[in-house]
């Protein structure tokens, strides 16, 4: 009987794979699954944003630098494990953070850094926009960040030849085909869920919009063209071949599918894909993806209409603000434990201090806290302070020093959730989690069971990541039956024997958030006091 090792040895030689790369804030992270959708093998390089001229953002050689790396770790893991050199893969996938502003021109050159999501400078687009619309445009959004330019009447906009996302752009590095999947799409300009295409009376606003300015082109002839799952998108090149693997060792010529939005990786990677269900993904920002039934009853400015990799219309209510500054604390703790001549293992620590949020008061003894290390849109901020308050009468103790910062990390989260779920009715079935938070059992998943008062579940794939669910997307463009939907595929094939850990809310857990969340509305105000007088 041939054995898991041997089965895999051929499955990398016959080119049976397929490869999901990711962009993540913090980490791009390549992973190489084979037929039954378990990884082989990953690779990953580490990153952090810049905030360069007033603007969050990362630069092309780290953009190549991280692909590189990500992929070289990931092939040499193949090599070491299975004694293969990757010469060929089934099916590849790039997705990466959605939104932002990448502008070129026709030669293909970068006409401003790159401007992540992270920015909240559009706040003036973003409203004219939605007005225009009566559709949300996000402040992150592409769009948002295109009208902002064109609004401060900055230099480069006659130039413009494409705009996209970073998932799009090493889309087009490598296959040279300027192209979006259709959820990362939606994150750059409102889609036609009938038309499964960026929704024309809309685009046509905007060019009457801008009309008086003069540009040489129309927004349709600078976005990406749009794709579904299970499309095929285009295909490596030699020269993408080259860039990808240094080694020189993988050929060019394998398929490729739509690039995707880490938004849709999530999705994927928790099987949230059908309607009623939701998922959230935990890292520097946090987001939560609700797939509707019905459309909303109004517009709102907290709330993102975004589509699913196969189209469906899912809410996205997300924060800019989650984990950053949890780490930061966790950071100095290990400063400590380090002054006290005791090294400490990172994995260990977060697992006793996340723990000690179980001792904790209901609702956090009276501490408040804000992460806002950048601006939050759900709570009105264009900057943010990392802030942490208490009365004399609060009940200081690490116990609700820990369960403050982690509600703190879904404050603004449950602020945009409590709309969908209070005013809309919005019904939820199950939200499954996923993100690094979630690697210490237990403590996260009762949190955010609390925050949106609904089961929710983590399963043993929730670690693998968006770099995993791209990596599905891409097995999905190979492995899919004819008419297979995407929903079908997930659930009867690669989910099928895959259990999840569920837990539902505890009442006590409940009502310790919302009362957090009253106190954490109220303290808004020391926050924007913050902003406007520590610099």
């Amino acid at each position: 009987m041939k054995t898991e090792r041997f089965k895999r040895n051929q499955a990398i030689i016959n080119g049976e794979t397929s490869l999901g790369i990711e962009f993540g804030s913090t980490r791009i992270k390549a992973v190489l699954i084979d037929q039954n959708y378990q990884t082989i093998a990953s690779g990953s390089y580490e990153w952090e944003n810049r905030l360069e001229d007033g603007f969050w953002t990362y630069n092309l050689v780290d953009i190549i630098t991280g692909l590189q790396t990500a992929y070289g770790e990931m092939k040499r893991e193949v090599e070491r494990t299975y004694g293969t050199t990757i010469r060929n893969v089934g099916s590849i996938g790039f997705s990466a953070m959605m939104h932002g502003y990448m502008a070129f021109d026709h030669t293909g050159e970068l006409l401003v850094p790159f401007r992540t999501w992270r920015n909240s400078t559009t706040g003036e687009a973003a409203k004219k926009l939605t007005e225009t619309f009566q559709f949300n445009i996000p402040e992150r959004w592409s769009i948002a960040h295109l009208y902002q330019a064109i609004l401060n009447e900055e230099k480069h906009l006659p130039r413009i030849d494409y705009l996209t996302t970073l998932a799009g752009y090493i889309h087009w590095l490598l296959t040279g085909k300027k192209t979006l999947g259709i959820g990362d799409a939606s994150g750059m300009f409102p889609i036609d869920e009938t038309t499964q295409n960026y929704n024309e009376a809309m685009m046509k606003q905007f060019d009457e919009l801008i009309a008086d300015k003069g540009y040489p082109w129309q927004l349709k002839e600078i976005l990406p063209k749009v794709y579904s799952a299970g499309e095929q998108a285009g295909e490596l090149t030699e020269v993408g071949a080259k860039i990808l693997d240094r080694s020189g060792n993988l050929q060019p010529g394998i398929p490729i599918c739509p690039p995707e939005g880490d938004a849709g990786t999530g999705m994927v990677a928790t099987n949230s894909v059908r309607k009623r269900t939701g998922n959230v993904s935990v890292g520097t920002s946090v987001f939560a993806m609700i797939v509707l039934e019905k459309e909303l009853s109004k517009v709102y400015p907290e709330i993102d209409l975004v589509t699913t990799p196969s189209g469906s219309p899912v809410a996205m209510v997300h924060a800019n603000n989650c984990s950053s500054d949890l780490n930061a604390w966790l950071g100095l703790f290990r400063e400590f434990s380090e002054a006290m001549g005791q090294e400490v293992d990172t994995n260990k620590l977060f697992e006793v201090m996340l723990n000690k949020v179980l001792e904790a008061d209901p609702d956090g003894g009276g501490l408040l806290s804000y992460g806002y290390f950048s601006g939050e849109n759900i709570t009105g901020f264009e900057k943010g302070r990392p802030l942490f308050v208490r009365s004399p009468e609060s009940q200081f103790n690490l116990a609700n020093f820990m369960r403050t910062h982690l509600f703190t990390a879904f404050g603004a989260l449950k602020v945009g959730m409590d709309i969908l779920t209070k005013e809309e009715n919005v019904a939820i079935d199950s939200i499954l989690a996923h993100g690094g938070l979630f690697k210490t059992p237990l403590v996260g998943q009762k949190i955010v069971a609390a925050a949106m008062n609904t089961p929710v579940s983590v399963m043993a794939t929730a670690g693998e990541g968006g770099a995993w669910g791209m990596a599905i997307l891409a097995s999905y463009l190979m492995n899919k039956e004819e008419n297979e939907s995407l929903e079908d595929f997930l659930d009867k094939k690669v989910f099928a024997e895959v259990n999840g850990q569920e837990i539902y809310p505890d009442q006590v857990d409940v009502e310790g958030f919302e009362a957090f969340i009253e106190r954490y509305k109220k303290g808004l105000m020391i926050e924007h006091a913050a902003v406007e007088h520590f610099s």
